[in-house]
């Protein structure tokens, strides 16, 4: 899952950024409204965490041109004004989340974490491809029984192609889903992470190796038979 963090004051957003990816988020931070909008419009994010009063661009405008732009990621709007009718302008704006200052950081992934359930709600939140078990809000997995050990790239990759399985997805949208903005387009990293992915899912193998056009999940065989 891939987080843009918009936020001006920058001790609280590298705080967050931070936090999140020890929680195994890809997350790009922005420290002002214009910047916040070229990465909003720019690249694909999951969830945007959105301060309202930010400098350059105020959040609110921010918000509606990311809702306009139908990028598809959810904003979770942040702001000092805790008020009812504060909260109720976000809401008009088209976030679909608002969280009063202070507040504390297990909400703040609690809350992320239900904005992406909310975006693909037509998928379960554990995802079941036959002896394969992922449980995408708890970031388990489970293999035969036996549950497995996996850094937050692996998870983050395994999770894009348990979300859909059988389909391929290409190494350059499974760094542009799983890294963040600062990873280099000619890395290795997929293929690496891809090589530790497979050793602890092991045999029989379950991600097949496209040829020049990415990888997919296979379905395997069905837990206990």
């Amino acid at each position: 899952m891939r987080v843009l963090v918009v936020e001006d004051e920058e001790i609280m957003a590298e705080a967050v950024g931070a936090g999140l990816r020890r929680h195994g988020f890809a997350v790009d931070v922005a420290l002002d409204g214009v910047g916040g909008l070229e990465r909003a419009l720019g690249q694909r994010y999951d969830v945007i965490v959105l301060d309202r009063d930010l400098p350059g661009m105020h959040g609110d405008e921010v918000c509606r041109r990311v809702v306009a732009g139908r990028t598809g990621a959810r904003v979770l709007m942040l702001t000092a004004a805790g008020g009812l009718s504060d909260r109720v302008a976000g809401l008009n704006l088209g976030a679909d989340d608002y969280l009063p200052k202070p507040f504390a950081f297990a909400e703040v992934v609690a809350r992320i974490d239900a904005l992406v359930r909310r975006g693909a709600a037509i998928r379960p939140p554990v995802l079941e491809i036959g002896d394969l078990t992922v449980d995408t809000p708890r970031r388990r997995v489970v293999r035969g029984g036996r549950a497995v050990n996996l850094t937050a790239k692996e998870f983050g990759v395994l999770a894009v192609l348990a979300a859909e399985p059988e389909v391929v997805v290409s190494a350059e949208e499974l760094l542009e889903r799983v890294w963040d903005e600062n990873a280099d387009p000619f890395t290795n990293a997929v293929r690496v992470t891809m090589v530790g992915l497979r050793r602890k899912l092991g045999d029989p193998p379950v991600i097949e190796t496209v040829r020049a056009a990415g990888y997919r999940l296979l379905p395997g065989p069905a837990a206990g038979s």
